[in-house]
């Protein structure tokens, strides 16, 4: 596996850290991010080594507030947030040495793949854009969850997170439950096989913690929206099994993007490293663009 050099840039004033896979000279560079409280030692590096072998520059970066990356409050998911540190990452990416930097590629996992068609709307300076099983749509997420678990457990996680945000505003320390958890207890995703499947990818920075107002926060995330107005080249890599981020937002995304659209018949982490599909969705990337920035 390819191994990266350690690079810094800034966003919102805090340092964010990030990882440069060295590509081929003047070569297009892929910006890489994880999804919910994901780090980039997280299984963004198996992604990255593909692209890297391929040529391309990857930069794969830590969220403000999460993983080695500064910025407070800890563990706390803001969208808006995280799309302006991706947007800074953009920046940094075009000034590595040995990058194009008139082709950049957004790259996205998870919630990260919602946030590349923010990022990525109403511009003309983004070269392509992977969305890997996006979620795109709060409240579709909201209602598939309703299918999968308890509404005693979803009562007692918005319960917790009404709490935390509530706090927040008057300068408490928010509350804070598992990222991942067995079902039946409290934590941000808690659907059998979500534990062990985050536990299998989590690298030495991750923390299994995030703000319990999570839910309330995605609940008004839907970069699906704008989808119609992103003008580059989109790969949409759909799990069609998916029980997080559902499929059919997807689809709805991919649609109105006029993306090219991936299908494999799995659930939400089954496209990482040791996972099924994890090969063929790293060489449809890899084929994508080829085929798009040749």
């Amino acid at each position: 596996m390819t191994t990266p050099s350690s690079t810094t840039f800034l966003s919102g004033g805090d340092t964010i850290d990030a990882w440069h896979f060295a590509g081929a000279p003047d070569r297009p560079v892929v910006v890489m991010a994880h999804g919910l409280a994901g780090t980039k030692d997280s299984g963004l590096a198996e992604f990255a080594a593909p692209l890297a072998a391929a040529g391309y520059h990857v930069l794969a970066f830590d969220y403000r507030g999460f993983g080695a990356s500064g910025g407070t409050p800890r563990q706390t998911v803001s969208v808006a947030a995280q799309q302006d540190d991706y947007r800074a990452a953009v920046d940094a990416a075009r000034k590595l040495p040995g990058v194009d930097p008139a082709r950049v590629v957004l790259w996205g996992v998870s919630l990260a793949g919602g946030h590349v068609f923010a990022v990525a709307a109403g511009r003309d300076d983004i070269a392509a854009v992977v969305a890997v099983t996006p979620l795109v749509d709060g409240m579709a997420a909201g209602r598939l969850a309703l299918q999968h678990h308890t509404l005693g457990s979803i009562a007692r996680s918005t319960a917790l997170g009404v709490r935390s945000k509530v706090g927040s505003t008057v300068g408490r320390t928010a509350r804070t439950m598992p990222v991942v958890a067995r079902p039946g207890e409290l934590g941000a995703l808690t659907l059998d096989g979500c534990l062990e499947d985050y536990l299998a990818i989590a690298g030495p920075t991750w923390v299994n913690e995030v703000d319990a107002a999570v839910g309330l926060e995605l609940g008004k995330h839907r970069p699906a929206k704008l989808a119609k107005t992103v003008s580059a080249p989109v790969l949409v890599q759909v799990a069609d099994f998916d029980r997080s981020a559902p499929p059919q937002a997807s689809m709805k995304a991919a649609f109105d993007a006029r993306a090219q659209v991936r299908h494999y018949p799995g659930d939400h982490f089954d496209l990482y490293a040791g996972k099924p599909w994890f090969e063929a969705a790293s060489r449809h990337q890899v084929e994508f663009l080829d085929r798009t920035l040749a």
